[in-house]
């Protein structure tokens, strides 16, 4: 019986390149927009309802959880990379030992996730210097978190099994599902019944819950190659190797890279609070800015996965070249449209010249080098879709962080100034551009003997 597609799904085999990568993308840029909802909700309420200790505590722990979030995408990634190169070659066998793998691996680390949080948040807190006066609340929502972090692995590995066979629709609409949820619960948990910072922690879970029930349901009732059987779901050892081998680089260079922004802004903070505005309030700017380009990735990363397995190189070598057009035409119109009202945004947080004046010089210094980033996104995602997340792990650390904390430590202690710091961003963003232009053009990352 033919196995019948979701009309949900990209195949990004054939068809109309630019066409497919705009259709991938976009979903997947609403739903990092609706990720940035559910987020600044949270705070929000907190904020708002609770008080500053409560919005403390909730701070103390993102960084660990961005840390922890960072290592499992990073294996979905992995995961992602596979399924999309069997899914492309209509390998059924190994397509679903590689679905039931990687939601065995999701749901034997959301079990030890659980086990190991519970019992250790208290310790972490502390070697994380998490100050006594907030360390009850913070204890008791990172115990949460660990908690319904099962429900966020299974949610972000079906979400990466989704999206690697072209479907970015569904995932996004399970996120706005989820995201009405925990609005709703955070305001019900925290106004209505005064639970305080656990009922956010709480809210978070549910909302994490249903998303996860919603994905899982979508890969059990679907009737392609990529069906979910929940009796079948084990790992194998062969597959379990293949996807941490391509995942565990891809986690490692997110959370290294995220480090090495934290000892920018240690930098930073050197020169004052107006200067930690200015830059805090352009980086909120900047990130809603790049958010197109890292959407553009990942929908290069899924099409160079699915030609790959598919054996279409003249494909994947247009992917590389369509991508780029489109990230670089972003590129132009939304640095046109910072340039012009940067003043304008800037103003939105906060009204103080000297703040507005460190964000505006900190747009000057990155905006002219956005086009590196478009070219970066691209290649990078490309590399990774062939499966070589470790060159792409090991371009991206050497720069972005190495290179990174080479320039801050031995460079801006001869010229100590605001704008001395901000230039370690686009020199190593033109850096690691130009190892990718070189490792796609030299190397021989396209699989031989494919078909034109």
């Amino acid at each position: 019986m033919k196995k019948r597609q979701s009309t949900n799904q990209i195949i990004m085999t054939e068809g109309i390149i630019w066409k497919q990568l705009l259709a991938f993308s976009l979903p997947l840029l609403a739903g990092n927009l609706f990720q940035q909802l559910y987020n600044t909700v949270d705070s929000v309420v907190v904020g708002n309802f609770i008080g500053s200790d409560a919005l403390a505590a909730v701070g103390s722990s993102n960084s660990l959880i961005n840390l922890i979030i960072g290592l499992f995408m990073g294996i979905g990634t992995g995961a992602g990379v596979i399924i999309s190169q069997y899914y492309g070659a209509r390998d059924e066998r190994k397509l679903h030992w590689a679905v039931h793998t990687s939601m065995a691996l999701s749901l034997t680390g959301g079990g030890i996730l659980i086990v190991v949080g519970v019992l250790m948040s208290p310790l972490i807190l502390s070697w994380m210097g998490t100050p006594e006066g907030v360390m009850p609340n913070s204890v008791a929502y990172l115990r949460i978190f660990f908690c319904g972090s099962l429900f966020n692995l299974v949610y972000n590995m079906g979400a990466g099994i989704l999206r690697a066979v072209g479907d970015a629709k569904r995932p996004l609409y399970y996120l706005c599902v989820s995201s009405v949820v925990n609005i709703i619960l955070d305001l019900v948990f925290v106004v209505v019944f005064g639970m305080g910072t656990e009922g956010v922690g709480y809210a978070t879970v549910a909302a994490q819950a249903v998303s996860s029930v919603l994905t899982v349901r979508a890969l059990i009732k679907t009737e392609d190659i990529y069906r979910l059987i929940p009796k079948k779901i084990r790992i194998d050892k062969r597959m379990m190797m293949r996807i941490l081998k391509l995942g565990i680089p891809s986690g490692i260079q997110q959370s290294i890279i995220s480090l090495s922004n934290v000892i920018v802004q240690a930098n930073v903070n050197s020169f004052g609070s107006a200067a930690m505005a200015g830059f805090g309030a352009y980086s909120k700017v900047d990130g809603f800015a790049m958010l197109p380009l890292q959407s553009f990735c990942m929908a290069a990363t899924t099409f160079t996965g699915q030609n790959i397995g598919a054996r279409k190189s003249k494909r994947i070598k247009q992917g590389v070249y369509q991508g780029i057009v489109i990230s670089m035409a972003y590129t132009a119109v939304i640095s046109v449209i910072l340039y012009l009202n940067a003043k304008h945004i800037l103003k939105i947080f906060s009204p103080d010249t000297e703040v507005i004046a460190y964000g505006y010089s900190t747009m000057l210094i990155l905006l002219p080098f956005y086009w590196t980033l478009a070219i970066h996104q691209i290649l990078m995602g490309s590399i990774r879709g062939s499966g070589r997340t470790m060159v792409s792990m090991l371009i991206g650390v050497g720069n972005m962080c190495i290179l990174r904390m080479i320039y801050i430590n031995l460079l801006v202690p001869f010229f100590p100034s605001f704008g001395a710091v901000m230039w370690c961003y686009p020199i190593t963003w033109i850096t690691t551009m130009l190892m990718d232009c070189v490792y796609t053009l030299k190397a021989r990352w396209i699989p031989k003997g494919t078909n034109e």
